[in-house]
């Protein structure tokens, strides 16, 4: 992205990625990037999805999107929004009652991931920030992403953010000590709903 992500950036891509799923969970209809969308949004980006029930739960009820700018950052927020809604596979579809209601949208817009710069693995946790930073871990085949508002969420420090995100990827929890395994990292800016289809804030991590 050439220009920062400003709030009322972060209310046109929730509100954008609402409408979506709203659109395909009533007519299957795959909505188009507004006319009025800003051009800066246009731009690729790397950006994910999330779905949460509405308190007291807060569960999750979805999460996919594009860890790399691959795609218009408008047009993957409203793939990442309709396959978040429809097609994570650890979740039932969301049911467009319950979506009206008991489902809040947030979009995390993500800056490109970097590998981390240590030589040796056993430092790799000094370099990750609980709360700026998400990761990628990979190796071969297996890739495992956690956003950086995961960590806090569950009281991580970088060590086991490490770990949990080397079980997201399907490796042993200490694969990250692997010089073959690779570690990236990446920060993001992540809006919220407050209620459904309501305000939309910036959200602290």
């Amino acid at each position: 992205m050439t220009k920062p992500i400003s709030i009322s950036d972060g209310r046109f891509l929730v509100n954008l990625a609402r409408t979506a799923i709203g659109e395909y969970l009533s007519s299957r209809k795959v909505v188009e990037p507004p006319a009025d969308t800003p051009k800066h949004l246009l731009e690729k980006s790397g950006v994910f999805v999330s779905l949460h029930s509405t308190k007291p739960t807060g569960q999750l009820r979805g999460c996919i999107g594009y860890p790399f700018p691959t795609e218009p950052l408008t047009v993957a927020t409203i793939r990442s929004a309709i396959e978040a809604a429809t097609g994570d596979p650890r979740f039932e579809s969301v049911e467009l009652s319950e979506f009206k209601k008991r489902v809040l949208v947030e979009v995390s817009v993500l800056t490109v991931p970097e590998e981390l710069a240590t030589k040796e693995p056993s430092e790799r946790p000094k370099e990750i920030q609980i709360g700026r930073d998400g990761l990628i871990v990979g190796r071969g085949a297996r890739r495992g992403l956690l956003l950086p508002q995961v960590a806090p969420e569950w009281h991580w420090d970088g060590e086991e953010f490490l770990c949990n995100c080397c079980l997201k990827a399907g490796l042993p929890p200490d694969a990250w000590l692997d010089k073959n395994t690779q570690v990236e990292k990446f920060q993001a800016a992540v809006f919220e709903e407050a209620e459904p289809g309501g305000e939309v804030r910036l959200k602290e991590l």
